[in-house]
C-alpha cells in the first residue's frame, strides 16, 4: 500500500504539468518582445577597426 493516496499524485502532477506550461509560454513571450534583434550600435565597423589598428580615438570615453 502507497502512503500518498492515487488522486493526490495526479492532482499534483497535473499542477506541476500547468505551472511548467504557464512558466515556459511566459518566458516565450519575454523573449520575443525583449530579445527579437540584436543591438548593433551607429559606426560599430570603424569603432571595431580602431581598436584592432590602434590608432588612438579623438573622442574620450567617460565612464
Amino acid at each position: 500500500m502507497s502512503l500518498v493516496p492515487k488522486n493526490l499524485n495526479q492532482k499534483a502532477v497535473r499542477d506541476i504539468t500547468v505551472i511548467l506550461i504557464i512558466k515556459i509560454s511566459l518566458l516565450l513571450v519575454i523573449k520575443n518582445i525583449w530579445f527579437d534583434a540584436p543591438t548593433i550600435p551607429k559606426n560599430f565597423d570603424s569603432q571595431v577597426a580602431e581598436r584592432i589598428a590602434g590608432n588612438p580615438s579623438q573622442i574620450k570615453e567617460t565612464r
